[in-house]
C-alpha cells in the first residue's frame, strides 16, 4: 500500500453517525401514542375537579355552568372532526353541513315534544333521518363538482332553514324556537344536578368520531378518499367510481353531524333556529382550518377553541375592563366575531397548517436550546 494510498484513507472523513436520542425524546416517543388515552382519563375526571382556573372559567371545574361549557366544546369538537372527513380528507367543500346538525337537533326534539316518543326511541329515529337526509342530499350534490357543489349544497341547507323559520306544520317552533319536552328524557339527564351526565355523553360522543374518523382514514376507503382529494382523475383511471366513494363520505359526515345534533339537544334542552345558518358550516370550516384540515387531531382542537372562545369573548366584551377603554378600542373588542376573525387571521398567517403544525414549527427551535447551554 503506498502512502498516497494510506493518506487518502486517513483523510476522508468517516460517515458521521445520527445523534442519539436525549432521554426526553426517548420518553416522548414512548408516551406519544399513549397520549389520546391519557386524554380521554382526564376529560373523564374533569366532573370530579373542584380546581378553579381564574380568567378562564368562572367556577370551578365541576361546577354545572363549567361543565357545559366543556360539554358544548366537546360536541364542537366532535362537529368539526366530521366535517374535516368532508373537507380536509375528501376535498369536498360543503356549506350545507349545518342542515344535518339541524336535523338531529330539530328531529330528537320533535320527535320527542310533539311525538311523545322516548329519547331511546327518538334518538335512532333522528339519526336515521339524518343520515337518509345525507344520502339522498349527496346523491344530487355529488353530480357537480367544485363551486357548483358548494352551491348546491348551499341552496339545500337555506331550504331547510327556510322551512324551520316558517315553523313547517307548526313542527318547530319557528324563529323563538322549539324547548324540549324533559318528560320524555331519562331522570339522569335532567336537572342541573346531572349535568355532568351530559358532559360525559358528549365526551363519549367526540370519542366516538374521532374513532370512526381515524378508522375511515386509516382504511383502503381512506387512501381512496384522499386519492380523491389529490387526483380525482388518477382514482377514475383505476378503474375506481370516485361517486361512489364521495356519496360514502358525504353521507358519513352527515350522520356524524345528526349524531352531535342528538347530544346537543339534550345539553341546551331544546332547538333554535340559528342552527340552521349557514352560519355555523362557515364557523365549522374555520374551526377545521383553525385546528389543521386532514390532520388527526387539528379539527378537534380548532372546533374546542373555537367554540370556548365564542363563549368567553361575549363576557369579555361587556366586561369592565374593555368597557373602560377609549371609543376606538372598545367597540370592536365588545364584538366577539371581529376579535374571532383577528385570532383567524393571525393564526392562518402564522401557522398556514393550522394549531396542528405547532409542534413541527416549534420543535426545531426547542431541540436547539439544549445545545446552546452546552
Amino acid at each position: 500500500m503506498t502512502d498516497l494510498d494510506t493518506a487518502s484513507k486517513t483523510d476522508t472523513p468517516a460517515t458521521a453517525a445520527p445523534p442519539e436520542p436525549t432521554p426526553a425524546r426517548r420518553w416522548w416517543t414512548l408516551l406519544r401514542p399513549w397520549l389520546p388515552l391519557v386524554a380521554l382519563v382526564v376529560f373523564l375526571f374533569v366532573p370530579y375537579l373542584r380546581l378553579e382556573i381564574p380568567g378562564i372559567f368562572d367556577g370551578p371545574l365541576n361546577s354545572p355552568g363549567t361543565l357545559q361549557l366543556l360539554a358544548l366544546c366537546l360536541v364542537y369538537g366532535g362537529l368539526a372532526a366530521g366535517y374535516d372527513l368532508l373537507y380536509g380528507r375528501t376535498g369536498m367543500l360543503s356549506f350545507g353541513h349545518a342542515l344535518y346538525f339541524a336535523a338531529g337537533v330539530y328531529g330528537t326534539d320533535i320527535l320527542i315534544t310533539k311525538a311523545g316518543l322516548p329519547l331511546w326511541q327518538a334518538a335512532p329515529f333522528a339519526l336515521v333521518g339524518g343520515a337518509t337526509l345525507a344520502a339522498l342530499i349527496g346523491a344530487i350534490a355529488l353530480r357537480t363538482a367544485g363551486i357548483a357543489f358548494a352551491m348546491v349544497t348551499l341552496a339545500f341547507a337555506q331550504v331547510g332553514a327556510i322551512l324551520v323559520a316558517r315553523d313547517f306544520g307548526g313542527l318547530t317552533g319557528g324563529e323563538e324556537g322549539l324547548p324540549l319536552d324533559v318528560s320524555g328524557l331519562p331522570a339522569f339527564f335532567v336537572g342541573v344536578a346531572n349535568t355532568y351526565n351530559l358532559y360525559w355523553l358528549a365526551l363519549a360522543y367526540l370519542a366516538l368520531v374521532v374513532f370512526v374518523v381515524h378508522r375511515v382514514s386509516s382504511s383502503p376507503t381512506g387512501r381512496v378518499l384522499a386519492g380523491l382529494r389529490d387526483d380525482e382523475r388518477r382514482i377514475g383511471v383505476l378503474g375506481l367510481d370516485p361517486y361512489r366513494f364521495k356519496l360514502v363520505a358525504f353521507t358519513l359526515s352527515g350522520t356524524l353531524a345528526a349524531a352531535g345534533g342528538i347530544v346537543y339537544t339534550l345539553l341546551v334542552s331544546g332547538a333554535s333556529p340559528h342552527i340552521t345558518s349557514s352560519e355555523l358550516t362557515l364557523s365549522l370550516l374555520v374551526m377545521v382550518v383553525l385546528g389543521g384540515p386532514g390532520t388527526r387531531w387539528g379539527p378537534v382542537i380548532g372546533g374546542m377553541l373555537y367554540m370556548y372562545l365564542d363563549h368567553r369573548l361575549t363576557a369579555f366584551g361587556t366586561s369592565s375592563a374593555v368597557e373602560a377603554l377609549p371609543g376606538f378600542l372598545s367597540a370592536p373588542l365588545s364584538q366577539p366575531l371581529f376579535v374571532l376573525g383577528t385570532v383567524f387571521i393571525l393564526a392562518v398567517y402564522f401557522f398556514p397548517g393550522g394549531l396542528a403544525s405547532l409542534a413541527g414549527r416549534l420543535g426545531p427551535l426547542l431541540r436547539l436550546i439544549p445545545n446552546r447551554r452546552r
